[in-house]
């Protein structure tokens, strides 16, 4: 066994066992353990691997021996799984990605700890920061940038030449215009059409959608 091919999850509830099965089934990767922080640790074992406290990670795993992998929900606007990822960089540790091998990828760009599921198509000149989830089935159009932290759920269509600043956050069958700027924060809700760029920490529902007078951070 490779020592960069050892794995740490983050976690221990669904996206971590997802992520588990993924990496045992479609990757390179060994999961060797799963970690959380102390305070939430209930049981010593999770999918029959060891469970440690994130806190003292590196004594256990090095990170000379062992990678990260921090797959967690856009909870609080992707700002905990933002803090997760900024720790373990602290405490010395590479992350890896994921990449289904059932998505369409063309030789794209991708950072550390992306999480990008079945059915994704990414097409050409398209650039993904760290820290990004999609789930399944989105269309990320040719020539965007996508910065670090965004979270797509599932069938978001993503149209050419967007630019999505940090932190953004996508509903189920969400709609973005080519040429748009999505900004920092912001919230596309379930469904909404996006023609226009937003502003960072808004909210958008409805097609087209309209700003809300709520901030993203206040919703979701």
């Amino acid at each position: 066994m490779k020592l960069a091919s050892k794995v740490i999850i983050f976690g221990v509830l669904d996206t971590a066992e997802l992520a588990h099965w993924y990496l045992e089934n479609d990757s390179p990767y060994t999961v060797a353990a799963f970690t959380i922080n102390k305070e939430y640790i209930k049981e010593d074992t999770f999918k029959g691997l060891p469970v440690v406290s994130f806190e003292e990670l590196e004594q256990h795993y090095p990170p000379s021996e062992y990678r990260l992998f921090a797959p967690m929900t856009g909870v609080k606007m992707n700002t905990l799984r933002k803090k997760i990822y900024e720790e373990g960089k602290a405490k010395g540790y590479d992350f890896i990605s994921y990449v289904s091998s059932k998505a369409t990828v063309c030789n794209n760009e991708i950072g550390e700890n992306c999480f990008i599921l079945e059915d994704n198509t990414l097409q050409p000149f398209t650039k993904i920061g760290n820290n990004v989830v999609m789930w399944s089935g989105n269309h990320i159009g040719h020539h965007g940038i996508i910065e670090d932290h965004v979270f797509f759920t599932s069938h978001v269509v993503l149209s050419g030449h967007c630019h999505v600043e940090e932190r953004a956050w996508f509903g189920v069958n969400s709609t973005i215009r080519d040429y748009t700027t999505i900004g920092e924060g912001s919230l596309i809700g379930m469904g909404a059409l996006i023609t226009k760029n937003t502003e960072s920490n808004g909210l958008y529902i409805g097609a087209p959608a309209k700003k809300q007078e709520r901030t993203a951070l206040e919703t979701y």
